[in-house]
């Protein structure tokens, strides 16, 4: 599906966007926000309405090196907001060269959990609440209303916002002739275009299941714009699912993506969620326990680092699944009781998360909910895992649930009931529509 072409006068005032891509994760909180999600949800909706024209700076160029464009953009744009959410270098160092050109006409920006890096606690910024992967609606309305106000505030009535021009008042800033900027705005405008409709597509055919039109997608974006980690991700996600040329081979190719996000060093739950993934299913191919152990490192690891349930679920799996195929009984005893206090450990974070006030907001609610309900069989509570999966299955009455998702959560249901041992439950046979 391709975004909507905002058609917007050239004569417009220009508003460049300085942030991360994708899904990031913040280290300090552990939290993986999509910041995607913050541009398309909150910043250009907000620059939009006060009737500017917006790119990103990731589309100015896609070598991933800050360069005579980019430095143009930074100088001559009207306005500039930085989103330095989850500390990205890349906007941190952008967010300085503003500061140094400009004296005035620059909107910091961070999500409200996220640690203020640097000098920058003196500077004003504009805050914004995220779900995680997700803003809210409520909040996107709000933050596009305040973003609004303050992107007009600034530039009706400029005032220095630059720590540099403050202290050093007598700084003179350097001009910049007309000559070729506006062609470099629309070639900006074409690329972020070009760009996200490519990213788009791949999101899509991944949610349909279209793996080989997600990995054709996700391959040109990557080359767009190497050294993502976000595409890096989606493009490994789509090899292995894809079977492609086989299976044996498509899990190989997508080890070799993954290994440029050095899982081993890496603090990214997505990235060792999906290598986790990868090594389980070379390991119920080859049955090489190797290939367990290490899929058992990486989804351990991934739950460690921000108490992710998917990761949980699955390092819990791969415990029993150690259960299973041990002969000793010590260590069987060690694994399922490792297996059993991580699934009460998941059960405190979904409790947590289904609690909490924004819930309802969230894009995962029903994962959420399958995953405490598959999490309660495996510990044996099957009258509270009944009230989830009703739960669940009330979003197939609302005509939010694919056939693949329900066909997702039963094999799942049914891979842990025979791992843990509790008594098989006959699976829902009602007519469904979809």
């Amino acid at each position: 599906m391709a975004q909507t072409k905002i058609d917007i006068d050239s004569e417009s005032k220009l508003c460049f966007v300085i942030m991360g891509f994708g899904k990031k994760t913040d280290y300090e909180t552990g939290r993986t926000l999509d910041l995607n999600a913050t541009y398309r949800e909150i910043i250009k909706p907000a620059a939009v309405a006060a009737g500017l024209r917006c790119v990103r700076a990731d589309e100015v160029s896609h070598s991933g090196l800050i360069d005579l464009p980019m430095y143009e953009m930074l100088l001559r744009a009207d306005l500039v907001v930085a989103d330095i959410s989850t500390g990205n270098a890349n906007a941190l160092y952008e967010l300085g060269v503003r500061h140094a050109l400009r004296p005035y006409s620059t909107i910091i920006m961070k999500e409200s959990k996220g640690k203020l890096y640097f000098d920058l606690n003196h500077v004003n910024t504009f805050s914004y609440d995220h779900l995680g992967e997700d803003i809210g609606a409520s909040e996107a309305r709000r933050a596009i209303a305040e973003l609004k106000s303050l992107i007009e505030a600034v530039l009706n009535k400029p005032a220095p916002d630059s720590p540099v021009y403050t202290f050093i008042p007598r700084l003179i800033q350097p001009k910049l002739s007309e000559e070729q900027f506006e062609e470099l705005i629309q070639q900006t405008e074409e690329n972020e275009e070009r760009f996200s409709d490519a990213v788009i597509a791949g999101e899509t055919a991944l949610r349909e299941s279209r793996f080989s039109d997600a990995v054709r997608n996700f391959s040109n974006v990557v080359e767009m714009k190497p050294g993502d980690s976000y595409l890096a991700q989606q493009l490994a996600l789509a090899t292995y699912k894809s079977k492609e040329p086989s299976e044996i081979a498509s899990l190989v190719n997508a080890l070799k993506i993954t290994s440029k996000l050095e899982p081993d060093n890496s603090n990214d739950p997505e990235t060792l969620g999906i290598t986790g993934a990868i090594h389980k299913r070379l390991w119920k191919i080859t049955q090489d326990s190797n290939e367990l152990a290490l899929a058992a490192k990486y989804y351990g690891r991934g739950f460690e680092i921000r108490k992710d349930y998917y990761n949980g679920e699955n390092y819990a799996l791969c415990l029993n699944y150690r259960q299973n195929i041990e002969t000793d009984p010590n260590e069987r005893n060690y694994y399922f009781v490792a297996a059993r206090k991580t699934r009460e450990e998941i059960f405190d974070v979904l409790s947590e998360i289904i609690q909490s006030p924004q819930f309802d907001e969230r894009s995962d609610q029903k994962w959420v909910i399958a995953s405490l309900a598959n999490t309660l069989f495996a510990l044996g509570r099957k009258k509270e895992a009944d009230h989830y999966e009703e739960l669940f299955y009330e979003f197939e009455n609302k005509n939010r649930l694919a056939k693949w998702e329900i066909e997702t959560y039963e094999s799942g249901k049914q891979e842990v009931l025979n791992l843990t041992n509790v008594p098989k439950r006959k699976l829902r046979t009602k007519s469904r529509s979809h």
